[in-house]
């Protein structure tokens, strides 16, 4: 394990994205509905890969099976998650005859000091059958002991960079992304900087997780990505990132904000494809990858209102937004996007037809 320690010694301190807290309109407590539609999807993988995948023999030598959800949020889709987990495990046990040896859960709701730990701990559910903890901190360092973890799990987290690429906000640098937001519209030089920097943080995150993870454990990922063969302008991301540039862009023209601002404003966010992951994995050299699946899609009801879709996003990226241009732009900045999208709803139906959420089953290789 010290080759892995080693890698890890380097690692400085990440940037936090935390999601709105609270339980306001606009909070991801309330806007979080379509990242739940990846956690019923991965239900059933889920508890396959606990019965194939996991070794109860190393297990039953501890009474206590602990669970860490990196990038847990604020509920409530969580604690969905956790519990599809233990159920998973309790059906383990149960079908090799060891009823009397379930272990207790112990688990462990991992995000950034910045999120809103007081309403995921005022949400927990009250017939809860485990133990809780907050871990605070970023998972591309390391959070727990040495081999300590029976099961890591992490939806709709991965695509954050623990920063922004430093070359797409450097003037003097061919990666400068003036005017651009995202690498998804913007130049080869922009793409293969955060290309590197997702190398980067994949690295650390899976050196960090192969020390905590104890023997025989697993560790299941759920990655909202592209596909392998789409181009990085098609995707997602580039529909999203283009309508709320743009309207940062009108913004600097009204004196709003400055467009320097707007030139030193990248999103930290990358959307891997699944080959991206099974290359980190292979790179690496302490897990196997024991399953690599595409999950279903889940179509946006056409019915959904567009104010529903703008609060989702608000969700997700007013907290980075926030920290660089304040706060006192939010309401008109979404007021802005909404507003085009109402003039081009059809936008979102190019977008969102690409996408694709990925599962990922690893197991620490045997030392």
């Amino acid at each position: 394990m010290a080759a892995a320690e080693d890698e890890t010694s380097n690692f400085s301190e990440p940037e936090a994205h935390p999601m709105s807290g609270g339980d306001g309109p606009n909070s991801y407590a309330n806007n979080s509905t379509l990242q739940k539609g990846a956690v019923d999807s991965a239900k059933e993988l889920i508890s396959k890969a606990v019965a194939e995948k996991l070794d109860t023999d190393v297990l039953l030598s501890s009474n206590t099976f602990r669970v860490a959800d990196l990038g847990c949020s604020v509920g409530p889709n969580t604690f969905l998650s956790v519990e599809n987990i233990l159920e998973a495990v309790e059906l383990k046990y149960q079908s090799q005859g060891l009823n009397s040896q379930i272990p207790e859960f112990q688990v462990f709701f991992n995000d950034h000091t910045l999120n809103d730990f007081n309403k995921l701990f005022y949400s927990l559910p009250q017939n809860r059958r485990y133990y809780a903890a907050g871990v605070p901190g970023s998972f591309y360092g390391r959070l727990f002991p040495n081999g300590s973890i029976n099961f890591f799990h992490s939806s709709y987290a991965l695509q954050w960079l623990s920063r922004v690429p430093k070359e797409v906000v450097d003037k003097n640098s061919p990666a400068w992304n003036k005017g651009r937001i995202h690498y998804s519209d913007s130049t080869d030089e922009v793409v293969r900087a955060y290309e590197a920097q997702h190398a980067e943080d994949m690295e650390c995150f899976l050196n960090a997780r192969a020390q905590e993870i104890a023997e025989g454990g697993l560790m299941v990922l759920i990655i909202p990505g592209n596909p392998n063969t789409l181009l990085h302008s098609n995707s997602m991301g580039h529909v999203t990132f283009q309508l709320i540039g743009s309207c940062l862009m009108d913004m600097a023209r009204k004196g709003v904000v400055s467009e320097e601002e707007v030139d030193a404003y990248n999103v930290p966010l990358y959307a891997m494809t699944p080959q991206e992951l099974e290359a980190a994995v292979e790179r690496n050299e302490h897990f196997n990858l024991e399953k690599l699946e595409t999950l279903p899609q889940v179509p946006i009801p056409r019915t959904v209102p567009l104010t529903q879709l703008a609060s989702h996003v608000r969700a997700a990226f007013e907290g980075v937004i926030k920290q660089h241009f304040g706060e006192e732009i939010l309401d008109e900045l979404f007021d802005l996007y909404l507003k085009k999208l109402e003039d081009q709803p059809s936008i979102l139906t190019s977008g969102t037809s690409t996408a694709i959420n990925f599962l990922a089953v690893l197991k620490r290789k045997a030392n």
